[in-house]
């Protein structure tokens, strides 16, 4: 058994993969052990992710606050506490917050044969958070 005790450090959303102000606490990097990753990211009202996608996949539990979630081409859907959502390998998509309310995930995504998570794309436009 590893224990990890609390007391790490939060680090900004980087700019590139993010519009707004975004905060992750990192849970677990993938490793020889595992190659699960995952991270509690919370989202100020307004911040989203950029489009990306997942080589296997990911899963988002909702922890707080009302969010989004969207894949290319698809319809915006509202996202609650407790929701799970889970995103297919290579589905290009994004989420985040709605415009006047905070939301919080852990999102859990595993690492490929190369040790990828995710493939950083697009910014999403105005034009599609609104939609």
């Amino acid at each position: 058994m590893k224990f990890t005790p609390s007391g790490g450090q939060t680090t900004p959303g980087p700019i590139d993969w993010f519009t707004g102000s975004v905060h992750i606490d990192g849970i677990r990097n993938p490793d020889d052990q595992s190659a699960v990753g995952c991270a509690h990211v919370r989202f100020t009202p307004g911040a989203r992710t950029a489009w990306h996608t997942h080589p296997r996949g990911q899963t988002l539990y909702i922890t707080d606050g009302i969010g989004y979630v969207a894949h290319r081409g698809g319809p915006v859907q509202e996202v609650r506490p407790g929701d799970v959502v889970y995103i297919e390998p290579n589905e290009e998509h994004w989420h985040g917050a709605t415009p006047d309310r905070f939301m919080a995930h852990v999102a859990i995504q595993e690492a490929d044969e190369n040790g990828e998570v995710v493939i950083w794309l697009d910014h999403v436009t105005d034009t599609e958070y609104r939609s």
